[in-house]
């Protein structure tokens, strides 16, 4: 059916990605620093475990798809998941960021439980939110729509994880710790700090973020605008801070990373939880497989891997989910040990999803003049290009790193928009084609791309970091390894996204065939309605 979709409809629809996107867009953003520099497990372990994780994953994937489009139920296919999961996912997600007391070991059997579980519910979860879509309308226009609808909610969901958590940390984890200061000057102090408590990984800063903090005593260190350190009960540890006038001690806090971490991702996990039963109560599925389909798995793969639209969605949706994948999981890390402004990463976040959500709510009156085909293409080069000039700017240059972050992120924001709307366009063509529908096996290729990107992605991560020796709880190493985080913030990454637009020529799909398949199906269905009217009344002239 091409029913047209209400705005509340789409606004429910858009509330589950933008439930989905506090899970991934934290885990992307703040896992891999929070695992390095709060938890203490080496980069290329977590690189290790993300890839591993996220290659099993995509076994489940395609797993979950199959079962999606088998489910039968009074709500659909695809509906009751969202319902039967929203509560497990904010559950794992409140234990990934959480830190038990374990040996090294221990530590890593941890993640790998916690992150691989992660996966498998976000699979159970996202694969037939995804679906939700393409059956919501058969109109591929109207999909088109939604999917900015829903591009917005998931920007939107982003923007309130990677925006407020670093201040939630700053929040929860305040230590109140013992400070005494000594006026060395006007704009000088020597402070000295101690905590009736343990603090592993204690990371010390002012209100106001722009003091720098540099090591008392013989230590030579660099002067930074936070330190972290750990920090053991009742020992006094003595820093130099220079670059506030009228400081006093009211203006530096100590911060337990690990403690803000957890209390701030819990706060999180209750936002999700809540958004995802919206989202379930606020939708409906309209567009069902033909009549006459009979469940046949071999046939469904069989028609999939001959469905070229989707194999070449599957692989720019894989390459450009690591693009924005790396991009994503070393803001944090660049801000807070190049740019030495840890907080100045959220106001950088929340810059780029002001910008995502304007390109994805542009998105759909683009495509309309462009073409999906030819949007994508333009997207995926001038995001590349634009980032790669990151790596011509210094750490002075603040207001250029914010510009250029955000003119890519702007384009960016049209790869998802249109990649999951394209997915339902490559649902239809193989209903067109084979006369059956698979739809949640067709979404599997998004969360399949979007899960394995983003090891992918945190594996390059890991190994780039490992190249240059860096250790989060080592500030020598990470000094470092800031020539490899700056190639990481720009011109790596970029090299992906121009590979994902040469590759996006191959896409068979223009508007003219569009049209004409949607016509198509649409009158099939209406002849399928038509026929099953006649087949009932017929039956019952016999009853009768």
């Amino acid at each position: 059916m091409n029913e047209k979709i209400s705005i509340k409809e789409k606004i429910g629809y858009a509330l589950g990605d933008g439930a989905a996107n506090i899970a991934w867009r934290g885990v992307a953003t703040f896992l891999l620093i929070f695992y390095t520099d709060v938890f203490g497990i080496a980069p290329a372990a977590v690189g290790l475990l993300m890839f591993f994780a996220r290659s099993f994953d995509g076994v489940s994937d395609v797993f979950m798809g199959m079962v999606g489009d088998q489910t039968k139920s009074k709500y659909g296919k695809f509906r009751p998941w969202i319902l039967w999961t929203a509560i497990p996912l904010g559950m794992i997600l409140s234990l990934l960021f959480t830190t038990p007391d374990l040996s090294d070991s221990g530590k890593l059997i941890y993640a790998y439980v916690t992150y691989i579980l992660f996966t498998l519910i976000y699979t159970a979860n996202n694969i037939p939110y995804g679906a939700l879509m393409a059956v919501m309308t058969g109109d591929d226009k109207e999909r088109t729509s939604i999917g900015s609808y829903r591009m917005v909610g998931a920007f939107a969901g982003g923007m309130l994880v990677q925006g407020t958590l670093l201040y939630l940390v700053t929040t929860f984890g305040n230590v109140n710790p013992t400070i005494d200061m000594v006026r060395l000057s006007e704009d000088t102090a020597k402070v000295t700090v101690s905590a009736a408590i343990d603090v592993p990984n204690a990371y010390i800063k002012t209100k106001d973020g722009i003091a720098t903090f540099k090591w008392g005593g013989d230590k030579d260190d660099t002067p930074t605008q936070s330190k972290s350190f750990n920090l053991e009960a009742d020992k006094e540890y003595t820093f130099i801070v220079n670059g506030e006038r009228n400081l006093s001690t009211d203006n530096i806090s100590i911060i337990n990373q690990k403690k803000g971490y957890s209390y701030s991702i819990y706060l999180m996990s209750a936002f999700l939880t809540g958004f995802m039963f919206i989202t379930f109560f606020s939708t409906k599925e309209r567009v069902k497989a033909p009549v006459a389909q009979k469940t046949n798995l071999k046939k469904d793969f069989r028609d999939l891997i001959h469905n070229k639209p989707w194999l070449v969605l599957l692989c720019i949706g894989l390459l450009f989910n690591i693009y924005n994948a790396i991009k994503q999981g070393i803001v944090v890390i660049y801000f807070t040990h190049y740019l030495h402004d840890q907080l100045m990463a959220a106001t950088y976040m929340v810059g780029l999803t002001l910008v995502s959500i304007l390109g994805a709510m542009v998105t759909a009156p683009i495509s309309k003049k462009m073409g999906k085909k030819n949007l994508f293409i333009s997207a995926l080069v001038f995001s590349g290009v634009i980032n790669a000039l990151i790596v011509l700017c210094n750490k002075s240059d603040i207001t250029g790193i914010f510009v250029l972050g955000m003119l890519s992120e702007f384009a960016a924001a049209i790869f998802p928009t249109l990649f999951f709307a394209m997915l339902g366009d490559a649902a239809d063509y193989s209903e067109y084609k084979n006369g059956r529908r698979a739809t949640g096996l067709v979404y599997s290729a998004g969360s399949f791309a979007t899960k394995f990107g983003g090891g992918i992605a945190a594996s390059i991560i890991g190994l780039v970091l490992s190249m240059y020796n860096y250790d989060g709880l080592d500030s020598s190493s990470i000094q470092g390894a800031i020539p490899g985080i700056i190639m990481l913030m720009s011109w790596v990454p970029s090299l992906i996204a121009v590979l994902a637009a040469a590759l996006m020529m191959l896409y068979p799909l223009d508007d003219d065939k569009l049209s004409a398949i949607t016509t198509e199906l649409s009158n099939r269905r209406i002849q399928e309605k038509n026929q099953a009217s006649t087949d009932l009344s017929s039956e019952e002239l016999v009853n009768a």
